[in-house]
C-alpha cells in the first residue's frame, strides 16, 4: 500500500483559494483543477524508480532515465476526472482506469458502480484521483 503525503506549498495554497471562491467561473477552476493537479503530481511522484536506458543523442550515445513501472490514473469518477488532464501533461505514457462510487445516503457507506483498469495495472504504479474540495453534501 502507498502512503498518504501531505502537501503544503504557497502556488497550492494560491491555486486552492481560487477554486473554492464561490464566484470563480468554469474556466478558471477548471485550470485551476489542472494546475493544482500536476503541482500535485510533481511532487508525489519523486520517489518513482527510474532505470537506464541507452539513446542516441545529436553529438553522442549516451545513458538516461526512464520510469521503471507503467503509471496507471485512477480517477473516482466524476470529479477526479479534471485532475487526469494536468498529470498527463506531466507523464503522457501514463495509462488511465476508472473507479465510480456513490454513498448511500442511509448508511453513508460507499458504493462501486464502476471498475475498469488496463490490463496491467497490477504491475503498474497507479495515481488514484480524488479531490476533495469541502463543498458539502
Amino acid at each position: 500500500m502507498g502512503k498518504l503525503i501531505h502537501l503544503r506549498h504557497p502556488l497550492l495554497e494560491h491555486k486552492l483559494t481560487h477554486i473554492r471562491e464561490k464566484t470563480t467561473d468554469t474556466k478558471t477552476f477548471r485550470e485551476n483543477v489542472s494546475e493544482i493537479s500536476a503541482l500535485m503530481a510533481y511532487e508525489i511522484t519523486r520517489d518513482l524508480t527510474t532505470r537506464p536506458q541507452a539513446i542516441e543523442t545529436p553529438l553522442k550515445p549516451m545513458t538516461g532515465h526512464v520510469l521503471d513501472k507503467t503509471v496507471v490514473l485512477v480517477p473516482i469518477l466524476r470529479a477526479g476526472l479534471g485532475m487526469v488532464e494536468g498529470i498527463h501533461r506531466l507523464i503522457p505514457t501514463a495509462k488511465v482506469g476508472h473507479i465510480g462510487l456513490y454513498r448511500d445516503e442511509t448508511t453513508l457507506q460507499p458504493h462501486s458502480y464502476y471498475v475498469k483498469f488496463p490490463p496491467d495495472v497490477a504491475a503498474a504504479t497507479v495515481l488514484l484521483l480524488d479531490p476533495m474540495l469541502a463543498t458539502g453534501g
